[in-house]
């Protein structure tokens, strides 16, 4: 599948999580969140130094969350995505955006390993216009 296509499929997929949300407005982790949620997605938030985020529940860990999402973007440094693909692995999801910044070549192999559908060097909250 090019990454065009699958570009396309994850975006029309309605439950994604977000690692790595914060409240700082300036940061991809809050605009990205802020972006899903406007566009009408269902859109769950991992960050264990929040318990939520403008009304919106925020979990600790991307196991703590109550329904199996679509979609993971993850917006944190290489070492965290690289122990959060066991966890991804482990629920059975497949889907994973990279944020530009949030992998290295460590973290793409191993996500590659693991049979996940990726996207990297893309960025999630200009694809969403």
């Amino acid at each position: 599948m090019t990454i065009e296509k699958l570009k396309q499929e994850m975006i029309e997929m309605k439950k994604w999580v977000v690692v790595g949300v914060t409240e700082d407005k300036s940061k991809y982790g809050y605009k990205i969140f802020k972006k899903l949620n406007d566009k009408g997605y269902i859109t769950h938030g991992v960050n264990p130094k929040y318990n939520e985020i403008e009304g919106y529940q925020i979990y600790e860990s991307i196991k703590d969350i109550p329904e199996k999402v679509d979609c993971v973007s993850v917006v944190v440094n290489p070492k965290i995505s690289n122990k959060l693909l066991d966890d991804i692995s482990e629920l059975g999801l497949k889907n994973v955006w990279f944020q530009p910044g949030s992998f290295d070549e460590e973290t793409i192999d191993k996500a590659n390993k693991l049979g996940l559908n990726i996207v990297y060097y893309d960025c999630l909250y200009v694809e969403l216009g």
